[in-house]
């Protein structure tokens, strides 16, 4: 059994209640340290209640001690503000000027996914708005209630109210649902598929090799394909070694250059080109693009 749900624990709680409501009504005849004294007393016998709200408000967040002590502002607030004329309950009261100081905590401290200005503004006015109707109807009032008070609707109250959700993102590491075998939100984000990309990589330098003789091609795919140096093309196709050198550059400008230029237009190779300072740049890149389809 939850140890919060025994009797013993509810004959507490109800203690506690009791003895807050009677140090409330002795404020108002108190003034000076008197008071102060009898403030921190109130605040000090109802910090349970603090924690339990800054878990209920913001379960995921790591610093938990960081919003206890936001709320236990908030509890100060409650208890210096709560009006026994009004309202006759004190947690009613308390709970959601606390919550709306942790609320309010965490929305400064940065969205991130901002909503628009008006959602923002309206989010700031429900925790006032829920304290004081909470005093008055002695319980947590419904989204039309705290609409009427805010002369909105209660659709763009609902938005501001969710759009808190945007102060703290969920963890890719939790489950996607609350069975035991769960698989969390990374696994089921994609991946990018390599084979896929190779594929279109083929496509591309097909066409681009189109214009190659076939001799042009042996040295491609001996060079890529084979992974031969450039000593053993030499001695395949009856050359030395520099001038292999100098044809697998010749032929890997025209590739750089046909692969850089626009689709769907005749332009030439050089007006396409930029500058050669900037071709340089890119070459090592433009080398690797067509040798990767090649030894795929």
């Amino acid at each position: 059994m939850d140890a919060r749900r025994t009797p013993q624990h509810a004959a507490e709680r109800l203690g506690r209640r009791r003895w807050t409501d009677a140090r409330l009504r002795e404020l108002p005849d108190l003034s000076g340290g008197r008071r102060r004294a009898a403030e921190d007393a109130i605040v000090l016998g109802n910090l349970d209640v603090v924690a339990g709200i800054a878990r209920r408000v913001a379960p995921g967040y790591r610093e938990q001690e960081d919003l206890r002590q936001v709320g236990c502002i908030g509890l100060v607030l409650a208890v210096r503000r709560f009006d026994p004329h009004v309202g006759d309950s004190f947690l009613a009261f308390a709970v959601p000027t606390v919550a709306g100081e942790i609320k309010r905590y965490l929305r400064d401290t940065g969205w991130v996914i901002r909503p628009p200005r008006g959602v923002q503004e309206l989010s700031g006015r429900l925790d006032g708005a829920q304290s004081e109707l909470a005093q008055m109807l002695g319980r947590t009032p419904t989204t039309a209630e705290v609409a009427r008070h805010l002369h909105s609707s209660a659709l763009r109250v609902g938005e501001a109210a969710r759009a808190r959700e945007n102060l703290r993102p969920g963890s890719l590491d939790a489950p996607v649902n609350s069975s035991v075998d769960a698989e969390s939100v990374a696994d089921t984000l994609g991946v990018i598929d390599e084979a896929l990309e190779r594929a279109e990589l083929r496509i591309t330098l097909r066409a681009a090799m189109s214009d190659l003789t076939p001799r042009e091609r042996l040295i491609m795919d001996l060079r890529f394909v084979q992974q031969c140096t450039q000593t053993e093309i030499a001695a395949r196709i009856g050359v030395t070694q520099m001038q292999v050198s100098r044809l697998l550059a010749g032929i890997l400008g025209r590739l750089r250059a046909r692969l850089e230029q626009p689709q769907g237009t005749g332009a030439s190779a050089a007006r396409v080109a930029a500058s050669p300072a900037a071709a340089r740049r890119r070459r090592p890149a433009a080398d690797a693009r067509i040798a990767a389809p090649l030894a795929a």
